[in-house]
């Protein structure tokens, strides 16, 4: 049976990831708090952070960022993480 949690950012009862996937405090808050769902659509939006901002992961400034915009995505009261200005989404 999968693990269920409380999303903080989708306001519902969803499955849980089922290991922590991010080191540190953050990784746990995330691990506890956080949907698969709601991480498999923050993943799409660190790509897109990750792209347009043309970051390094091995950067420790650009982990510092990539921190901030996780920690506005999943615990911030109605401030998602910043789409960079440059961004188009793709044509469907």
């Amino acid at each position: 049976m999968s693990r269920m949690v409380q999303c903080v950012k989708l306001g519902q009862e969803l499955e849980g990831l089922p290991r922590i996937t991010y080191p540190g405090d953050l990784g746990k808050r995330v691990f506890e708090n956080v949907s698969q769902e709601a991480w498999n659509q923050w993943l799409r939006q660190q790509t897109i952070l990750i792209n347009e901002y043309r970051l390094s992961p091995m950067d420790p400034q650009a982990r510092k960022m990539i921190e901030e915009e996780m920690e506005k995505f999943f615990f911030s009261e109605g401030d998602d993480s910043d789409m960079p200005q440059e961004f188009v989404p793709p044509q469907a």
